[in-house]
């Protein structure tokens, strides 16, 4: 069986922290996040933009970042890297934590069932053609107003403080669409 775990990428992460609410997000994941080593890393670079991100290793809701190191899993993360994703030879990074988190929900047993959450449109168009369930930031401040962690004016109001922080993600048209 299956654990069902919440993958936030990198984009996720960045969305909440540059408004300083990555309590919502923490929130929300109940315990189920996780990350792979190569989503770790750019957190850990984009800390240097996004201070906030900073102390996600240090609190420990993502866990200990998850390390690729079957040989087949991790030529089948550089082949998804290069075709998929347009990865280069000259930065081997570019795009690994997309490919890291993919494989892993794709073909390891034991997260079979997890949820990617991203807010790339590339990305998530090729996991949802992989059947991997995938979500977007807009649908993780929806489970919060649904929960009723945040009314669904405040989830409207901090979308829009994401896209003003020059954020690229799909916003609510209006508050009502967060109650679904």
């Amino acid at each position: 069986m299956s654990a069902i775990c919440w993958f936030p990428d990198n984009t996720v992460l960045c969305n909440f922290a540059i408004v300083g609410r990555l309590d919502v997000l923490r929130d929300v994941l109940r315990g189920r996040g996780r990350w792979v080593e190569a989503i770790a890393h750019e957190v850990e670079a984009s800390s240097a933009y996004i201070p906030d991100l900073g102390g996600i290793a240090d609190e420990g809701w993502l866990g200990d970042p998850i390390e690729i190191d079957d040989p087949k899993l991790m030529a089948d993360v550089a082949r998804t890297r290069r075709v998929v994703f347009g990865g280069d030879v000259d930065n081997e990074l570019r795009h690994l934590g997309e490919a890291q988190t993919c494989e892993l929900i794709r073909t390891v047993e034991e997260y079979a069932d997890s949820w990617w959450i991203t807010d790339d449109q590339d990305a998530l168009r090729y996991a949802r053609g992989q059947q991997i369930t995938t979500r977007e930031t807009i649908e993780i401040v929806s489970i919060a107003v649904v929960e009723g962690s945040l009314s669904s004016e405040d989830g409207f109001e901090l979308m829009h403080a994401m896209k003003s922080k020059g954020r690229s993600l799909r916003l609510p048209v209006n508050a009502a669409e967060l109650m679904r």
